[in-house]
């Protein structure tokens, strides 16, 4: 990670006030290096979730990022759209343990948030966890990672 989290953030307009609110956060903690909005920028932008959320993602697949921070209305969309992105596993939490589970366990680099779902409050908390977290690839989870991503470079090779 180097001296601090790169951190790519994105939403669609529903989720645009957090990601606002969010990246601001960000940019004042000390654990966090960078951080690069992908969209959107108003709330009148109808950019469909799913362009941003591949948009951030592509970024972390290229190692251009460390993580990624999206929003849209539930976060469910836009962690699909993300997972779309080979290398990439984004997961949507709303509560300590499923954010602690989804790196520890899962190396999720993506994190996803539902501003219609979760309070800001508690938007604000879990990143702030989040941040603290990293996955150990000695753990017993490393082979279950691995599990999936062979999954991913087995279906890459059937497409060609």
């Amino acid at each position: 990670m180097g001296k601090g989290w790169r951190i790519v953030v994105g939403s669609d307009n529903a989720g645009m006030g957090y990601k606002d609110e969010l990246k601001a956060m960000l940019q004042r903690d000390p654990r966090v290096a960078s951080v690069d909005d992908v969209g959107v920028g108003t709330r009148a932008d109808a950019t469909a979730y799913a362009h941003v959320a591949v948009a951030a993602a592509r970024k972390v697949a290229a190692g251009e990022a460390d993580r990624a921070l999206l929003f849209c209305g539930t976060g469910m969309g836009v962690a699909i759209a993300a997972n779309k992105v080979p290398g990439v596993r984004a997961v949507t939490a709303h509560d300590s343990y499923s954010v602690e589970r989804s790196v520890l366990s899962n190396n999720a680099q993506v994190l996803t948030m539902g501003e219609r779902v979760i309070g800001l409050e508690l938007a604000k908390k879990l990143v702030d966890q989040w941040l603290d977290y990293h996955f150990d690839p000695t753990s017993p989870s490393a082979a279950k990672v691995e599990a999936v991503s062979g999954y991913e470079r087995v279906n890459e090779e059937e497409e060609q």
